[in-house]
């Protein structure tokens, strides 16, 4: 069934990883590198992560996009972008499950006050009296998949939860808000959590005058894409007192430039865009599932709305 053409333009550590992916999972399909190969109007699948801009133009003939990631804010910017063409994304559970650990991990982090006892540990500083934990209400940005996920688990885990989704959304032990109820969300919690796609409308969400409407003061956790955060309103928010501090995984450029002042900042965690990472052997089962569909003229898996740009 499947005698399609299949392409891949990503950067060469992921090409290496999922074409070893298709020759586990998939053998039958021959993944060629898109920038190198000599007819891509002959490509009907192509497989992208942070391509270059423009590189869609060459392939006339493409039946379907697939983004090798949650996210699809690099395949919507590109110039040789044809809309009429179906997009659809990586959906995995497992990225579900390690990203909500991490948000978690976040959570207690910021709870346990692990920062302190960190730094009292290497100053050989016993200060048993500072033990309480601090009381935390948790608002997760973004309702989709995975910001669902880990509302649930912190709702298990016994924290009070709410969430924030442009649509309404129901969540068992969670109160959600939608549409125009955003102010009333960043009042409802002391620890934000955000998952939310990048789009034009969430570009730079995270500045100043979000950051004006929280409870005074906010721990930031952002897992979501760094071109949704304004680092430089994220340090003025921590000097002013408007956030007490940010865990942080995504940045506006990655990697993050040796010179950011959020490496020593001491009120800032990093990690380097390791929350989730996708399995390929899972994603392979995935976008074989839709080539199938797209033969047979099905609906597909996991479809982008261009409309909502996720």
């Amino acid at each position: 069934m499947n005698d399609l053409n299949w392409a891949i333009i990503a950067p060469e550590a992921e090409v290496l990883k999922w074409t070893k992916a298709f020759k586990e999972t998939a053998p039958n399909i021959n993944l060629r590198n898109g920038l190198s190969t000599s007819d891509p109007e002959k490509v009907d699948v192509l497989l992208l992560w942070n391509h270059p801009n423009g590189a869609l133009k060459p392939f006339t003939n493409v039946k379907l996009y697939y983004s090798l990631g949650a996210g699809v804010d690099h395949l919507l910017k590109d110039d040789g972008l044809n809309p009429s063409i179906p997009i659809c994304r990586i959906v995995d559970p497992l990225l579900s499950f390690s990203m909500s650990n991490y948000i978690v991990f976040a959570v207690l982090y910021h709870q346990r006050k692990w920062d302190k006892y960190s730094s009292h540990k290497h100053q050989k500083i016993w200060d048993h009296d500072s033990a309480s934990e601090e009381q935390i209400n948790i608002g997760v940005l973004g309702l989709g998949t995975l910001g669902q996920d880990a509302a649930i688990k912190l709702a298990h885990l016994g924290f009070e939860v709410t969430g924030y989704s442009p649509s309404p959304k129901q969540i068992e032990e969670i109160t959600t808000y939608k549409g125009d109820q955003l102010k009333a969300f960043l009042k409802s919690c002391n620890v934000l959590v955000c998952t939310v796609p990048y789009t034009p409308q969430t570009h730079q969400l995270l500045s100043m005058p979000f950051f004006e409407q929280l409870n005074h003061p906010t721990f930031l956790i952002n897992v979501a894409r760094g071109k949704v955060q304004n680092e430089q309103d994220i340090l003025k928010a921590l000097e002013l007192g408007y956030l007490s501090g940010a865990f942080l995984d995504v940045f506006e450029t990655e990697p993050l430039p040796e010179v950011s002042p959020l490496w020593t900042h001491p009120q800032i965690q990093i990690t380097p865009h390791i929350a989730s990472i996708t399995n390929p052997n899972a994603g392979v089962k995935q976008i074989v599932e839709n080539s199938v569909r797209l033969q047979k003229s099905e609906n597909l898996l996991h479809l982008v709305n261009l409309n909502k740009g996720y």
